[in-house]
């Protein structure tokens, strides 16, 4: 008999938050990280809560970090979900997955995966939906759903935006893998470093990041996305707007006097 969907899982997930930075490690080496549907749950539960202003300890989170147990990233859905399932059944399962996306992307925390191994389908689909990739230089990133008969249309998605058509329709087509170097030359990563430096270098990133106003950094990504997909003119007409709305946040006043009496900012959150 086939498992049931909604049979409760032990958390896959460790988190830690120090210094204004959360770590979210996917913790289902065993599964090659597999995004079941009970992982996938915990990851929105964990990213709304941090986007709600919360964290796992008393701090603010300004920053996410997405990491990952074992040798590998995250090798996509768990496929033993997807056999003999009913429409209603992989529907939840899908929708459940373009909600996390939508979730991560959605969050005022910019989110840093960082990609110590394999990142394939739904796994490339979660490194490329992040808004910054640390790789390592083992890492590889594939969408090799048309081997097994499931194109990988969702990931398509989020892999498209990042390395434009032509690049993502070659690796859609033949599910051929591509190493960090070849990711980094498309646009798929920011970054890519030695395997046994890979978390020093994501959290100096993370940490440079984290020392802008919270407030601004929500804005800063939200207007990123707003923008990216209008028109020139559009995007000029909407930033504008946003610009003069940050302008008048306490914050963004905060910076410009520490910044022109050589003093440290202050950052208020408002």
């Amino acid at each position: 008999m086939k498992p049931s969907l909604q049979e409760p899982a032990a958390s896959h997930l460790l988190i830690d938050t120090s210094e204004s930075i959360a770590r979210v490690t996917l913790n289902r080496p065993e599964r090659r990280n597999a995004l079941s549907l009970d992982l996938m749950r915990e990851l929105i539960d964990c990213f709304e809560t941090i986007g709600a202003g919360h964290s796992s300890g008393s701090e603010a989170v300004s920053v996410v970090v997405l990491a990952a147990s074992g040798s590998v990233f995250c090798s996509g859905h768990d496929l033993s979900e997807l056999k003999a399932r009913s429409e209603s059944e992989y529907r939840e399962i899908f929708d459940t997955c373009v909600h996390l996306m939508s979730t991560i992307e959605g969050i005022p925390q910019p989110v840093i995966a960082e990609v110590q191994g394999m990142a394939t389908a739904a796994g490339c689909q979660l490194a490329a939906t992040c808004d910054l990739v640390v790789a390592s230089d083992e890492a590889k990133f594939a969408t090799p759903g048309v081997k097994i008969g499931l194109f990988c249309s969702t990931p398509m998605v989020a892999l498209s935006r990042v390395v434009g058509r032509k690049r993502a329709l070659e690796m859609l087509l033949t599910g051929r893998a591509i190493d960090a170097g070849l990711a980094q030359e498309w646009g798929l990563v920011n970054r890519v470093v030695p395997r046994d430096r890979l978390r020093e270098e994501t959290m100096a990133l993370a940490h440079e990041i984290a020392q802008a106003s919270p407030l601004v950094l929500g804005i800063g990504k939200k207007a990123f996305y707003e923008q990216i997909e209008l028109d020139k003119s559009c995007a000029y007409e909407h930033t504008r707007e946003v610009m003069t709305s940050n302008s008048l946040a306490e914050d963004a006043q905060e910076g410009i006097d520490a910044f022109l009496t050589k003093r440290p900012a202050s950052w208020k959150c408002r």
